[in-house]
C-alpha cells in the first residue's frame, strides 16, 4: 500500500512538471468558440461599471460566473499552488475546484495540500474524486472524507477514460459505474457534479448522468489541455507513448459539447471548461448556456509564483467578460445568457 501511495503522490508531481514544461495542448482540434461571434452593439445604452455579472449557486454568492478549474494536490508544491489559487478566488469572489484527492485519501498527511478554507472562507469550493475509483474500492466513506477534508460545498466526480487508458497503470475497468454513481449521489448531502477532464461529454452520457441524480455537468471539452499528451510524456515505453500521442486530437470541442449537453438536459446546470483562456470565450460559453465557466492550465505557472499573479489573470478574464457583455448590449448575466451568437462560417444567428 505504501508503494501505491507514493506512486499516486509522485504522479501528481509529474503532472505539474509536464504541464509546465511540455506542449500538452490538444493537436488538430480547437474549442470551437472561434466559430461564434456576438453582434457588436455600437450604442449599448449601458453603464459598463454597472453591469452585473453576479450569480448564486448552492448557497454561495459569486461576483462573476468564473471557476478556477481543478488542477492539483498531493505534493508540497501543490499545497502552495492551491493556497495561491484560493486566495485569488476569495479576493475576486469566484469559485474553485481542487485536483483529484485520491492521494490524500490514501495518505492522510497529504490532506493539507488541498485544504484552503482558512484563506478562502467564502468561496464556492469543489472537492474532487475520480468516478472510476468507485470500481476500485471507493464509495461513500471516501467521498465524505474528500468533502470534509475541504469543507467543500460540492463534489466533482471526474470522468477521464482516455487518460486512464493511456496512463501507466491506469484504471481500465469502467463497467457498471452509472449505478454506483447514482447510489453515491443519493447518499451524499452535497451536490455531485460530473466533470470530464478535457475530452467533452456527449448528449447520451449527459442524459444518463441526469437520470443518476447528478446536480450539474462540467463538459470540459477538447481544445485545451490534452491529458493523453500529458500521459504521453510520462510514458517510458515508446509504443505506449506513441499510442498516447495519437489521441491528442480526440474529443468533442468544448463549444459543441456545451451545446449538446445543454439541449440534452435543459434543466440541469452546465459548466463550460476546456481551453477557455479569455473572457470573450467565457461570454460565448454563457451565451451558449453555461452557468459557470472554468479555466485551469493557463494559470498554473502563475499560481507557483504568487496569488497576485493568479488574481491578475482571472481579473483580466472577468474584465474581458464584462466588456464583451457591454459591447453585446447585455447589462446583466441574465441578459448575456439570452444574447444570440452568430456562426461565423455561415453568419447565421443561433
Amino acid at each position: 500500500m505504501h508503494d501505491m501511495q507514493e506512486t499516486t503522490a509522485d504522479r501528481k508531481s509529474e503532472h505539474i512538471d509536464v504541464v509546465l514544461q511540455k506542449d500538452v495542448r490538444a493537436k488538430g482540434i480547437t474549442t470551437g468558440f472561434e466559430r461564434f461571434s456576438f453582434d457588436h452593439v455600437a450604442l449599448p445604452e449601458l453603464n459598463l461599471d454597472a453591469i452585473d455579472l453576479s450569480c448564486e449557486l448552492w448557497g454561495r454568492s459569486l461576483r462573476s460566473p468564473l471557476l478556477i478549474g481543478s488542477m492539483t494536490g498531493g505534493t508540497e508544491s501543490a499545497r502552495t499552488i492551491n493556497l495561491h489559487l484560493a486566495e485569488a478566488a476569495q479576493e475576486l469572489g469566484i469559485a474553485m475546484g481542487v485536483g483529484s484527492q485520491r492521494a490524500a485519501i490514501e495518505r492522510e498527511d497529504l490532506a493539507v495540500t488541498y485544504q484552503v478554507r482558512r484563506v478562502a472562507p467564502d468561496i464556492l469550493l469543489f472537492a474532487n474524486l475520480g468516478a472510476v475509483q468507485l470500481n476500485y474500492g471507493y464509495g461513500l466513506d471516501q467521498a465524505r472524507r474528500a468533502i470534509d477534508m475541504l469543507e467543500a460545498d460540492a463534489l466533482f466526480l471526474h470522468l477521464n477514460p482516455l487518460q486512464e487508458a493511456v496512463q501507466p497503470r491506469g484504471d481500465r475497468d469502467w463497467r457498471n459505474l452509472y449505478d454506483k454513481i447514482a447510489q453515491l449521489v443519493h447518499q451524499l448531502d452535497v451536490p455531485v457534479i460530473a466533470k470530464e477532464v478535457g475530452n467533452g461529454i456527449d448528449a447520451t452520457t449527459a442524459r444518463r448522468l441526469a437520470e443518476c441524480g447528478i446536480a450539474a455537468i462540467d463538459v470540459a471539452g477538447a481544445g485545451g489541455t490534452s491529458w493523453s499528451e500529458v500521459e504521453a510524456y510520462r510514458q517510458s515505453d515508446p509504443l505506449r507513448r506513441h499510442v498516447a500521442h495519437c489521441f491528442a486530437g480526440w474529443g468533442i470541442p468544448t463549444a459543441l459539447s456545451l451545446q449538446l449537453v445543454r439541449h440534452a438536459v435543459p434543466d440541469l446546470p452546465v459548466f463550460a471548461s476546456g481551453g477557455i483562456r479569455t473572457g470573450i470565450d467565457a461570454a460565448k460559453a454563457i451565451a451558449l448556456g453555461a452557468v459557470l465557466v472554468g479555466s485551469a492550465a493557463p494559470v498554473l505557472s502563475a499560481a507557483i509564483d504568487r496569488p497576485q499573479a493568479v488574481r491578475d489573470k482571472f481579473a483580466a478574464i472577468a474584465e474581458e467578460l464584462r466588456i464583451a457583455a457591454f459591447c453585446a448590449g447585455a447589462g446583466s448575466l441574465a441578459r448575456l445568457r439570452n444574447t444570440p451568437l452568430r456562426r461565423t462560417d455561415t453568419w447565421e444567428s443561433i
